[in-house]
C-alpha cells in the first residue's frame, strides 16, 4: 500500500502484512498524526479492516454500512455470524443514519454518558446491514470517549462496526501488541495509541425494555444508569448454554465462553483474609502444572508451592486498576506458559461487576 505519511508515524512489523500505525493522542493536530489518521480513514472507506484504540479495549473496525467489509471482520476474528457487532459513531448525525427511533431514556443516557463506555441497543434503520445485527431488530451503538477513535471515525465519515480486535473467544486486547498477537496478517492495519484506559468492554444496555436491561456490565454501572434513567436490571443468562442456543441470544457480550486465556482459569471467591490459605491450597492441588496467580495487593503471605508465576493485580479497593490490567494479566501468564491461572474475584461494587462477568465467562469450559 502506498502512502505519503512520515516513517516516524508508521512502524512496519517485520514480515507482517498488518501495518502498525502509531498516533500520539496528545498530538492529534500534528502533521504526522493527521496523515496517519487520514490514511487509516481511507482504508476504512475502501472496505479495509483497521484496529483502533477505544477507552475500553482495542476494536476491529470496518465501515458499518458496507456489508462485505463487516463480513470480513467475522472472517478475520473467526467470529460466528450469530454474534452481533457494536457500531461506533463520532457524532449524533451518524446515529441518525443507524437508528429508526431513540426512546426518551436513551436520550437521557446519551447526555449523561456519551462519549463513553455505554452501548445502547436501539431499533435499527434500513441502512444497517443484517450482518451487523445478525438479523436482529436492534443495533448496538456507542460513541467512544477515546480521542483517537473519535477522530478516526470523524475522518472516515462513516460509522464503524468494531468488536474487540482479537480472535473470537480469546482475551480482549488492551494494547496494539495484543491485537498483533492475535490478528497480525489477518487485518490491514492497527492504530496504536498506547494502552486503553478502562480495560474491559462497554456496558451494553437495552433501553427499550421495561425495566431496562443490562446485557453486559461495564464501566458505566447499574447504579449510574438507574440514577439517570430509572429502573434497570441485569440480564440473567441460562445456566445451560450451547452453540445452538447462542443464535437466539439478544445482544453482544452474552452467551458462550469469551475473554478466555489458553490456560484453564479458576475463579476463586474468598475474602482478603481467606485468600492466602485458599491460594496456597489451590496451588498444591495443581502440583506438577505451571500455575499463574493474579495476586491482589495487601494479602498476607502466600506460600509458593512450586514456582508459580505471580502477577501483581492491584488493590481490592481500587477495582478500576484491576479492570485496566485484567486482560494484560491473563495474556502475560499465558505467555509464561501457565497451564492454570488462579484468579480471585473482587467485590461486585461498581466496575467490579464487570470484572466478575468477564471472569465467569472466561472460566467456562471449552
Amino acid at each position: 500500500m502506498s502512502h505519503n505519511f512520515s516513517q516516524n508515524a508508521k512502524v512496519q512489523m517485520e514480515d507482517s502484512r498488518t501495518e502498525h500505525l502509531v498516533v500520539d493522542p496528545a498530538r492529534l493536530n500534528a502533521a504526522e498524526a493527521v496523515c496517519t489518521l487520514d490514511y487509516a480513514a481511507e482504508l476504512l472507506r475502501q472496505g479495509g479492516l483497521v484496529a483502533l484504540p477505544t477507552e475500553t479495549v482495542y476494536g476491529l473496525g470496518a465501515n458499518a454500512l458496507d456489508a462485505q467489509a463487516v463480513e470480513s471482520i467475522f472472517a478475520a476474528k473467526q467470529r460466528p455470524s450469530w454474534d452481533p457487532i457494536i457500531v461506533h459513531i463520532a457524532d449524533l448525525a451518524m446515529l441518525a443514519s443507524l437508528v429508526a427511533d431513540v426512546p426518551p431514556q436513551a436520550r437521557l443516557l446519551m447526555q449523561a454518558f456519551w462519549p463513553g463506555p455505554l452501548t445502547l441497543l436501539l431499533p435499527r434503520s434500513a441502512q444497517v446491514p443484517d450482518v451487523v445485527t445478525a438479523g436482529r431488530p436492534l443495533v448496538g451503538v456507542r460513541m467512544p470517549a477515546h480521542p483517537v477513535a473519535l477522530e478516526l471515525i470523524r475522518r472516515a465519515r462513516v460509522p464503524v462496526a468494531a468488536p474487540s480486535a482479537n480472535l473470537f473467544g480469546h482475551i480482549s486486547p488492551t494494547t496494539a501488541a495484543h491485537v498483533l498477537a492475535d490478528l497480525d496478517g489477518r487485518i490491514d492495519a492497527v492504530v496504536d495509541a498506547g494502552p486503553t484506559g478502562y480495560g474491559v468492554e462497554s456496558t451494553v444496555l437495552d433501553p427499550t425494555t421495561n425495566p431496562m436491561t443490562i446485557y453486559r456490565p461495564g464501566a458505566v454501572t447499574i447504579e449510574q444508569i438507574r440514577d439517570v434513567a430509572g429502573a434497570v436490571e441485569l440480564y440473567k443468562e441460562s445456566a445451560q448454554l450451547s452453540a445452538e442456543l447462542a443464535e437466539a441470544l439478544p445482544s453482544p457480550g452474552v452467551g458462550l465462553r469469551h475473554y478466555a486465556p489458553r490456560a484453564r482459569l479458576i475463579v476463586m471467591d474468598a475474602t482478603l483474609d481467606e485468600l492466602p490459605l485458599r491460594l496456597s491450597e489451590e496451588m498444591r492441588s495443581h502440583a506438577g502444572e505451571q500455575v499463574g496467580v493474579m495476586l491482589p495487593e495487601g494479602l498476607g503471605p502466600v506460600e509458593d508451592c512450586g514456582g508459580a508465576h505471580f502477577f501483581p493485580w492491584g488493590r481490592w479497593d481500587a477495582p478500576e486498576t484491576m479492570a485496566r490490567t485484567l486482560y494484560a494479566a491473563m495474556r502475560e501468564l499465558d505467555a509464561e506458559g501457565c497451564r492454570v491461572i488462579l484468579c480471585p474475584q473482587p467485590p461486585s461494587d461498581g466496575i467490579g461487576a464487570a470484572i466478575r462477568d468477564r471472569l465467569r465467562k472466561a472460566a467456562r469450559p471449552r
